[in-house]
Formats: structure tokens, sequence, C-alpha cells
């Protein structure tokens, strides 16, 4: 009976230890399986973590791609000098400083986005056969960008000496066309530069403007405020009216119209035409708070976006708890209110294109040292961020800020506009503001998106608009 009950426990006990390793093996074969899908998912973070010896091994083997312009234009090569050594040359300079970037003391721009393909290289067998005979590097994959040199080079120019930033885009693809940020920098010096700008902690020469920096967006911002207001109001928002006295007040805050214009009273579309401050406010009372913050919730505001390279996230403080003065502010993109010049310009591409946003993309194709494509990058669509009907009535709106709003140095040229000035305050002196457009043309039939922030120059209708100008007269070869 001792023997039968002692089997009895040893079989038990057999039992249980073969469930805890069959459980362990099972674990330990997802573990296994976790890791094999994640490598090959995200070999490319993988190759370009700093920790990865491989991709030193990759550096070593091959020299780094070259970078072009869609229309084949040499934005950025690698160089042997005489001494064996290597140099990254950049023909254009600080033209694209940002956006094409540097790969000396880290990387930025397309250097970094496109660094995994770089530093590889998918030549064919017999030039490696010949290039080891040789003991010469494999020449690395080369990436074709979407970047138009003619029209980074009017942006630039237009800018000029100002700080600020210039994004064009094609708004049914995504494309990016062009992207200034000043100041900016020679990327060939940026190792000679490097401990001083460290050292300079004011500095912000790095900073890629059109996607990083976040700016008040003043009366852009009125596109969602409007937006807001047509969701809610769908079949009377054409029966708005407001009286403007050029000031309103709630409490103790105050807000006045740009200047101190009195504009009378104005419906929907000429308090957006001319850009009433005092009417938008007294919209965004009008308004269901929880119902804006799910809009701006769909705009992508406080949250990440589809994009492959670095850019910082725009920020709406609001809720259904949100005061009347702060609400205020809220409406003419005033007070906490951050966007950056990226995001702004997808919410207008997207107005421009029925709704539909398309994610923004800077890498058209790589090609290997035979010219074969090894990857190809198509257009690809986010989803709708408002309804094709809602984004019709914005596109009228805009439209109309051209030919009898703020924006009417666009009016009468061989092609149409529609798009949106802004003039947003900063800072503690009253009458700082960035002057800001964004747009599209032709209004009709969108085929290119401009966004445009100047630093500190005021008015976006003087300043902003005759920068898009010449970008869309550019565009279209007037």
């Amino acid at each position: 009976m001792k023997t039968r009950n002692k089997r009895k426990k040893v079989h038990q006990k057999n039992k249980e230890i073969m469930i805890v390793t069959w459980a362990f093996t099972f674990l330990f074969v997802c573990l296994a399986g976790y890791i094999t899908h994640y490598a090959i998912t995200h070999r490319q973070e993988l190759i370009n973590n700093s920790y990865n010896g491989r991709q030193q091994m990759l550096i070593a083997q091959n020299r780094r791609g070259r970078i072009y312009a869609a229309d084949g234009n040499l934005l950025a090569q690698t160089v042997e000098n005489e001494d064996g050594s290597e140099k990254r040359e950049y023909p254009y300079q600080s033209l694209f400083s940002h956006v094409v970037g540097y790969a000396t003391n880290g990387r930025m721009g397309v250097e970094a986005q496109a660094n995994y393909y770089l530093i590889n290289s998918n030549a064919p067998l017999s030039q490696k056969a010949a290039l080891d005979v040789s003991g010469e590097k494999y020449p690395g994959d080369d990436v074709y960008t979407t970047l138009n040199v003619e029209l980074q080079q009017v942006a630039s120019n237009a800018l000029g000496i100002y700080q600020g930033a210039v994004i064009v885009t094609e708004p049914d693809t995504g494309k990016v066309l062009a992207m200034i940020s000043k100041p900016d920098f020679n990327p060939e010096l940026i190792a000679d530069m490097w401990d001083e700008l460290v050292q300079d902690e004011e500095s912000s020469v790095l900073l890629n403007r059109a996607t990083q920096g976040l700016y008040p967006p003043g009366s852009t911002f009125k596109i969602v405020t409007a937006l807001e207001y047509i969701i809610e109001n769908p079949d009377s928002y054409q029966t708005y009216s407001y009286n403007c006295t050029g000031a309103i007040k709630r409490g103790e805050d105050r807000i006045q119209c740009y200047h101190g214009s009195v504009h009378g009273t104005v419906g929907f579309e000429r308090s957006f035409a001319k850009s009433c401050n005092t009417s938008f406010a007294n919209m965004g009372f009008l308004l269901d708070r929880g119902r804006f913050r799910r809009t701006l919730d769909r705009l992508l505001f406080n949250q990440e976006l589809p994009v492959a390279f670095n850019y910082n996230i725009s920020r709406v403080d609001m809720s259904e708890q949100t005061a009347d003065s702060d609400m205020m502010q809220v409406s003419i993109g005033q007070g906490t209110t951050s966007i950056t010049p990226l995001q702004l310009n997808m919410i207008t591409c997207a107005i421009a294109n029925e709704g539909i946003l398309m994610e923004p993309y800077l890498i058209d194709y790589v090609q290997n040292s035979a010219g074969n494509q090894i990857k190809v990058f198509s257009p690809s669509a986010y989803g709708s961020i408002m309804e094709k009907e809602e984004a019709a009535v914005l596109k009228a709106l805009m439209e109309d800020v051209v030919e009898e709003g703020t924006a009417t140095r666009l009016k009468g040229l061989s092609y149409t506009a529609a798009g949106k000035t802004g003039s947003a305050e900063y800072g503690t002196i009253k009458g700082e503001s960035h002057a800001w457009f964004t747009g599209f043309a032709p209004a009709e039939d969108p085929q290119v998106c401009v966004t445009i922030i100047i630093e500190g120059a005021g008015a976006g209708g003087d300043y902003a608009v005759p920068i898009a100008k010449r970008i869309f007269d550019a565009y279209f070869g007037v």
C-alpha cells in the first residue's frame, strides 16, 4: 500500500514537472518568435541603433550612397580625399540643410531617415567581385527624394533674411516638394561648428522649424474653429451673424480685432474672410467643448503624426471644463495653443483633397548602383479627417479670403488660389506677431499646397502672402 502511494506521488510530481517544462518551452518559443518577428519588421531601427555593431560593419564595407532631388539633381554624396578618408559633400550647401540634413556628428533629415538604405549596398555581384579584387568599398544604395530644387530655391530666396519656415506639398499625394527652415547652416561644416552649437544653449539653428517649430497659429486656427462650427451647425452656419465692435470681454479678459479694426455686422463667411477675432471668440462660446475636443483629436492635435521624419506634437489645451476666457484664446489660435507648420500644412492639404489626408513623405524610391529600383514609396492615405462636404465649405471660405479678405495679393492672377492668413501674437510685448499663410492652388483643382511662417514679421497678408505668390508663380511657371 505504501509502495503504491509512493509511486502515485512520484507520478504526480513528474506530471507537474512536465507541465512546467512545457510551459517554459512554450514561453521560450513565443519569445523567440517575437524577437524574430521584431528583428524582421524593425530591421531599419535595429541597424540604425548606434549600439549595433552591424552598422559599423556596413559603414566600413560600403561607401555611403548618394541623395538626389526628384529631377536627378545631386543633393549629397561621399567623396574620397587624397589621404583615403571620406568626406560628405552637399552641392547646394545650406539650401537643403534641414531637410536633407547631415551625416557627421550624428544624423538628421533624409540622412537619418534613409540611413539604412544609404549604408547598405545592393550592387550587382559582378560589381562587388570586381571591387573586392581592387580593395574598394561597395557603392551604397542611392536615395531619390520628392524634393524640387527650383521650388526649394524660390522658397529660400523669398524667405530671405527672415527666420521662419516654408513647406510645399502635393495635397493629393503627400509628396513634400520643398522644405525651408531659417536660420540655416552648411552641413559640410557641421563638424567644425559642432562644439560651438552644443555650447550655445540659445542657438536653434539645427531646429527644423518646418516640422519641429511650435508656434501660436493665430488666425490660421480659425480654419479649425470654423470647421467645428460647421460640424455643429450644418444647416444653419450660413445664418450666423455677429456685430463686431472691435473688442470682446469675458470678465477681466479682453481681446480685440487686429489693429483695433471694427468690422460691424458680419456673417459666417465675412467673419472668416476678414479674420474677425471678436466674431470667432463669440463662435467659440457657442461651441460644444466636448465635441470640439473630439474634432481636435481627429485633426491629430496632441498626438503622433503619420510621418517618417522628426517632428514635434502640436498642442491645444481644451476640455469640457475650459473657461470662457480661455475659450476666447483657443478660438483665435492664441493662448497656449501651439502648432507646427507641418501640421497646419497637413490640415490644409486635407481641405484641398476633399477631407482625405495623405501621409507626407520625402523619399520617392531607392536605387542601386546599376540603376535598379529596390524600394519604392507610394502615396498612402491616412484617412478622412473631415467630411467631404465640410472640406468643400472650408475651401470656399478660403477662396473668399483671396477674393475679398486678407490675401487679396493672390487675386486676379493667371491661376486661382485659396488660403488663410494669420498674425499670431507672441511674447510679452503687445503688437509682436508672427506672419502666417497657408493655402493651395488652383482653387478649383488643388495641385500644390504652401504653408509659411515668418517669425516676428507682423501681418500674414503683408509678409507671408507675397512669399506664397512667388512659390505659386514658380510652380505654375508664371
